[in-house]
């Protein structure tokens, strides 16, 4: 299914758009950047090198992958499968302005059904974000089943979700 992206966030600079083979680069970049920023004490499982080669050669042409740009930098990566989000990372410098809230209503449009993700227990802001977007927690775990050994939740949004009887 292709998605149009007619939200435009807070800092009305940026766009959304399918990520290309050419955005390799700056996709890897916002995601090391962003996980090195929200994540300091979470272990990585691979080097920087072997991030980038995943990207470029596993997400980006086999995934539903989107990027955010502002001028001609990346300032955004969201992947997409099979109803579920699994990677959204923003630039550092770029978070509170709108974009994630824009990936998340693309994400939204292009599942209507539902959606699922993981994020690490650790990473509040992440969780308050996904919180406020109507997700609810369906499941804790130890982390033993994450190449990071790091506890994680897996959250549910579904139609309906925080939607308040009048």
């Amino acid at each position: 299914m292709e998605i149009t992206m007619p939200h435009v966030p807070a800092d009305h600079t940026s766009e959304y758009r399918r990520a290309t083979a050419a955005d390799a680069a700056g996709v890897a970049g916002v995601w090391l950047a962003s996980f090195r920023a929200a994540l300091p004490t979470v272990r990585r499982a691979h080097t920087d090198d072997e991030v980038r080669a995943w990207l470029e050669h596993v997400v980006i042409p086999g995934r539903e992958t989107w990027v955010a740009q502002s001028g001609d930098t990346c300032v955004g990566m969201m992947v997409l499968h099979d109803g579920w989000i699994e990677q959204l990372y923003l630039s550092p410098g770029h978070r509170g302005r709108g974009i994630g809230d824009g990936f998340v209503d693309l994400a939204k449009r292009a599942n209507p059904a539902g959606l699922q993700l993981w994020t690490f227990q650790v990473n509040g802001p992440a969780r308050r974000f996904y919180e406020r977007h109507g997700f609810r927690q369906a499941e804790l775990t130890d982390g033993s089943a994450n190449e990071e050994r790091e506890p994680d939740v897996r959250y549910v949004w579904l139609p309906g979700y925080g939607i308040q009887p009048n």
